[in-house]
């Protein structure tokens, strides 16, 4: 993936257009005017610049946008869909209006790619994977390695201090807390203490299954420690992330090799709207094409 500053090389160019061209021929049926609608602030001018090398007029920053709609590296393709929209909506509100908010889908649904897609195509975006066996050390050590920022002391307080005075510096920064809902109540408090300590300087969010919902509300309910402190900071509400349409998870299975339809329908129909299923699928397929298994 691309690198987060705005600053785009002839080869970095040549890569987002043949992303485009492919996702273009692949998942508009060969329509520019198609896929400017499908992508998000792209327009078919920019669409027809890109794919017949006329770039001088386009900007960086339009290179990055349509890099990060269809950029096709790895071994796994991005493509947009509402709830990849929505949630990009969400992270841009969260980093440039120091937003806190609570985001929740259900498992398998498209959270945790599309907010890498992100954070790699956005700087001073810190993407952090919550584990259940996270203690408060491991939890920091972990954030201080994305930023990066070292400490000589490994102390809480020091760990965290070093981490707030970096943030701080840093331009429209937002913390990403993916699958937040694994997290011991213990550690989920630093949620607390970080908008404490960064409030109208920082984007928190919180993402998760709706178990996290149901956990925050729980402990509202129940007068737990710090809940009501953790809902107030989201405003008292969580997110939702719509359900991917059949069409979108159609255009996923496409974009990622799967150019049979009666194979393509196979996977959509097996695969139940979890796209942690149609990875699975498409590789099943890719591996039976292929003559290895």
């Amino acid at each position: 993936m691309a690198n987060t500053n705005q600053t785009i090389s002839g080869e970095e160019k040549q890569k987002i257009a043949e992303d485009l061209r492919y996702f273009v021929e692949v998942i508009a049926g060969g329509s520019a005017n198609k896929a400017s609608k499908m992508l998000k602030k792209v327009s078919n001018g920019y669409i027809s610049l890109m794919l017949n090398n006329k770039w001088d007029a386009i900007s960086a920053e339009m290179w990055r946008n349509v890099e990060k709609q269809v950029s096709r590296s790895g071994d796994w393709a991005f493509v947009p869909t509402k709830s990849s929209e929505k949630l990009f909506m969400l992270l841009d509100d969260s980093k440039k209006n120091t937003i806190c908010s609570g985001i929740i889908a259900n498992e398998g649904r498209g959270k945790t790619f599309p907010t890498k897609v992100y954070s790699e195509t956005h700087p001073n975006v810190f993407h952090i994977k919550c584990n259940e066996f996270d203690t408060r050390k491991t939890f920091l050590m972990e954030l201080m390695s994305l930023i990066p920022v070292s400490t000589s002391s490994l102390q809480i307080s020091e760990m965290m201090r070093a981490i707030v005075n970096e943030i701080r510096r840093r331009e429209e920064p937002v913390i990403i807390w993916d699958e937040g809902d694994k997290l011991s109540d213990s550690v989920l408090y630093f949620f607390i203490t970080f908008f404490n300590m960064l409030e109208d300087q920082a984007g928190l969010v919180i993402m998760a299954t709706p178990y996290l919902q149901h956990r925050i509300e729980k402990g509202v309910r129940l007068n737990k420690k710090g809940f009501r402190e953790i809902y107030s900071r989201i405003g008292r509400r969580f997110i939702s992330l719509p359900e991917h349409e059949k069409n979108e998870i159609l255009d996923i299975i496409r974009m990622n090799g799967v150019h049979d339809d009666v194979e393509a329908m196979k996977i959509l129909n097996q695969c139940e709207g979890d796209l942690r299923r149609v990875k699975k699928l498409v590789h099943a397929y890719k591996r039976r094409e292929a003559g290895d298994a």
